[in-house]
């Protein structure tokens, strides 16, 4: 199981919690035939993952949030940004690339 360490967006705030998955992803992009070169959507392993956990596995967003190691808001946010990019991505044709995953294990400082 890996996680990732998140950056703080801004400056106010407490840092965010580590989130935990499960399942990190076995490809790195989805690309249809787009006409033209499309600037791609980036996905990050944590949106892919919540979508996944409660789209895919039919779990609540708190049991979710239980199994990622975040709060079922944290869940809900990662939720909501994955399904617009995800969205975005079919109309307009264009190519999803997933952030590539960065293990706190095997990241020296």
């Amino acid at each position: 199981m890996g996680w990732r360490r998140r950056r703080r967006r801004g400056k106010k705030g407490r840092f965010p919690k580590p989130i935990n998955i499960e399942k990190v992803p076995i490809v790195d992009k989805f690309t249809p035939t787009p006409q033209g070169n499309p600037e791609p959507i980036y996905i990050e392993p944590a949106e892919l993952e919540a979508l996944r956990l409660v789209d895919l596995e039919g779990l609540s967003q708190e049991e979710a949030g239980e199994r990622m190691g975040v709060s079922r808001g944290t869940v809900w946010r990662l939720i909501q940004r994955a399904r617009r990019k995800t969205s975005q991505a079919l109309t307009e044709g264009r190519p999803i690339r997933i952030v590539p995953f960065v293990s706190e294990r095997n990241h020296s400082p």
